[in-house]
């Protein structure tokens, strides 16, 4: 595929162009052009379900549900790892918490290497400590999205701050027509 997507919009510019109205005409005719064809999803357990299947052909879905349809359930189920998303999730302490030194005491369990390393074991979710990669069972790695960065498209939370509720309501009357 390499570093162009659908439209030929290298992953670099791809918030740069969505953030003119031309690219966001743009980006909406190129999605008429598969919108009959689009099957939605709306649990983390479909994508690989659809897959396995044969209902769909290419899905977008979080890595850990593909590796455990292919570890737990016998799928064969690959990754194409070329312009992933990259989305961050955070641990969040809301304020006033009636357990703020539980909750500190969490996060700094919950954010060392050894912890990190560890929850890679289970679910190939990568580290947010980088010094955990050092601890990461090699056999695990090549299931970590950190292990696929070269033409990943990190996740412009501004830009989506900005533009979100813009976008998503031109997208849900896109929807509806």
């Amino acid at each position: 595929m390499g570093s162009d997507r659908a439209d030929g919009v290298p992953t670099k510019d791809v918030y740069k162009v969505l953030n003119t109205p031309e690219g966001v005409d743009r980006a909406f005719k190129k999605v008429d052009t598969i919108k009959k064809d689009v099957v939605w999803w709306t649990s983390l357990s479909q994508p690989a379900q659809l897959l396995a299947d044969g209902r769909v052909i290419i899905a977008a879905s979080g890595q850990s549900a593909i590796y455990d349809a292919n570890k737990n359930c016998g799928k064969h189920l690959e990754t194409m790892w070329d312009a992933q998303l990259l989305a961050l999730d955070f641990w969040v302490i809301p304020k006033g918490s009636p357990h703020l030194d539980a909750a500190y005491k969490f996060h700094a369990f919950f954010g060392s290497p050894q912890a990190q390393a560890r929850l890679t074991h289970y679910v190939p979710l990568s580290p947010a400590n980088n010094d955990a990669l050092a601890l990461v069972d090699p056999a695990m790695k090549p299931y970590l999205a950190t292990s696929h960065m070269g033409n990943a498209l990190a996740f412009d939370t501004a830009f989506w701050n900005e533009k979100g509720d813009e976008l998503n309501q031109r997208f849900t009357a896109w929807l509806a027509k």
